[in-house]
């Protein structure tokens, strides 16, 4: 085989080595996409159709160009004449060619004109920017999530495009404080928020405005967040405004608070001069929800809190003067409580819950009395003892009815059998109603679905399983919530609903493995339908 014709230009490594250092990319790839500019500038000359290639020694800068040409076993393999050649053909050239190798026609240097030298570095600044980004990429994606400090360079339509050095990065408006204002040449310090690969290249974005940007400023500030031994737990933030911060101690001799304030404020203060004074509670995490939201609600005082764990929900009773302190200006301390807990928070007076509450007792008693056919004063008893519903009535042992002063066993027999009396009339309304409706039979046996629930649906236009699997678990509460069912549905009984309703779909997709293994007894049966005495025939 010959060799490819070679040509010393030892400056082109001196650029390479230039472009890389500037531009912070690998050597190798500024010289391959110099490379690939002169295999371009060779086609211009030789014809686009040939297979030109361009080597340029790393050591010494020669550069190699050659015409290569496939060897293939019989011209119905030839896609194109001119770089691919049958075998008998190329024996002709070299008498030991195999299929599958190249044969190499070296080509004289190229002299570049002003056209193709403008072209070759139209290439070599396309490969360049390309390597680039994908270093940016590289480098930034796993960044993510960390304080970066940068200059702003300019301000597009309230977006400020911030220099990182080696890369450009974009603070929305929206993710920016509000009321902040940058000029060009300002130091700026943001969070990472997210990097994506896009057609243009890699794109940083940053943002002031993310909860965990003050959780990184706080571990910056405060070496007991730093080395582990406090932890932030969560953190809620109406930018530029107020902010609650839930913090927890690892280690028991610590107070969590302490450390995250500092001398005289000093650490905090830091936090909020780069946030531009916005306030921050700082509050010891506690995994009690009643003790952290009363904690969280601060400076308000609490007098009674009401949980319902199911559906994360808790009523915060505090005396009428503390009602707006507990609020806050547009429900501001509330609503940082709320998203700093998870849970949510509705705060009434003392006045607002105890006619609340009259008023549930009213409405339970006035049930028990229309259902169980009973006088107020058993009814009364009955709310009075904790019983919301006519099920927990039904179904409850008779040892605790009997428990109530001035029931005996006598009355709890009977007040358990007009209950379930009552519930078997309830469930027979529902179930005629549903069917009126047109619900599809097998809507009965998904597992989560109540008669009142079928009635709900079926009103709604929901009357088969997949049109119940098709939804969403928020559209099922929502849908719930705005027809006569009685009570709300969690996220999580939601799912478990609709999955329930889609297990079908899963059930179709192995019923040819049932099929098979079906076909596979049945053979098996016939093979030993002969057999006496119950004997299988080997």
């Amino acid at each position: 085989m010959e060799t490819e014709a070679v040509y010393a230009r030892p400056e082109l490594l001196t650029v390479a080595d230039t472009v890389a250092r500037d531009k912070s990319i690998d050597r190798d790839e500024v010289i391959e996409a110099m490379e690939m500019a002169i295999q371009k500038a060779g086609r211009s000359k030789y014809g686009h159709e040939h297979d030109i290639r361009a080597t340029i020694d790393r050591t010494t800068g020669e550069i190699a160009l050659a015409r290569y040409q496939e060897v293939v076993e019989s011209a119905e393999e030839i896609e194109n004449e001119v770089s691919q050649l049958v075998l008998s053909d190329a024996q002709k050239i070299k008498a030991d060619a195999e299929i599958g190798e190249f044969l190499v026609d070296p080509l004289p240097p190229i002299d570049f004109g002003r056209i193709a030298a403008q072209t070759a570095k139209q290439v070599i600044v396309q490969r360049v920017r390309e390597a680039e980004r994908t270093r940016q990429y590289a480098e930034y994606k796993e960044r993510k999530g960390e304080i970066v400090n940068g200059l702003v360079k300019r301000i597009e339509y309230g977006n400020v495009i911030v220099d990182l050095g080696r890369a450009e990065a974009l603070l929305r408006r929206d993710e920016s404080i509000p009321r902040e204002h940058f000029n060009n040449g300002d130091r700026i310090r943001a969070f990472i928020m997210d990097v994506r690969e896009e057609q243009r290249g890699p794109q940083i974005f940053l943002s002031r405005t993310h909860p965990d940007f003050m959780a990184k400023l706080f571990a910056q500030e405060v070496p007991e967040i730093y080395d582990g031994v406090i932890e932030i737990m969560s953190v809620a933030r109406d930018p530029g405004s107020r902010a609650k911060i839930a913090v927890l101690s690892n280690d028991s001799s610590i107070d969590p608070v302490g450390p995250c304030i500092g001398m005289r404020g000093s650490r905090v203060q830091a936090v909020v001069g780069e946030l531009q004074g916005e306030k921050i509670d700082i509050i010891q995490w506690t995994t009690d929800p009643a003790s952290f939201i009363v904690n969280a609600l601060a400076p308000a005082e609490v007098a009674k809190v009401v949980l319902d764990e199911e559906k994360q929900s808790i009523e915060v009773v505090v005396p009428d003067e503390q009602l707006s302190l507990a609020i806050g200006r547009r429900g501001q301390n509330v609503r940082l409580a709320s998203q700093l807990s998870g849970w949510n928070i509705d705060i009434m007076t003392e006045a607002e819950e105890s006619e609340k509450r009259r008023e549930e007792f009213n409405t339970r008693s006035q049930m028990f009395v229309e259902a169980l056919d009973v006088d107020d004063v058993i009814a009364h008893l009955l709310v009075t003892e904790g019983f919301s519903a006519i099920d927990e009535v039904a179904f409850v042992p008779v040892d605790d009815l009997v428990d109530i002063e001035g029931f005996d066993e006598g009355i709890a027999e009977e007040l358990r059998m007009r209950a379930r009396t009552y519930l078997e009339q309830q469930e027979a309304t529902l179930m005629a109603r549903s069917q009126e409706l047109g619900l599809a039979d097998d809507m009965q046996e998904i597992e989560g679905v109540t008669p009142a629930m079928l009635v709900a649906l079926g009103e709604n236009e929901i009357r088969t399983r997949d049109d119940l699997a098709d939804l969403a678990g928020d559209e099922l509460i929502e849908l719930l919530d705005g027809s006569t069912f009685p009570g709300t549905l969690t996220s999580a009984q939601a799912n478990d609903v609709i999955m329930a309703a889609r297990a079908h779909w899963f059930a179709d997709e192995e019923t040819p493995d049932a099929v098979v293994e079906s076909d596979d007894v049945a053979e098996s049966t016939e093979d030993g339908e002969n057999t006496e005495n119950g004997d299988v025939e080997a």
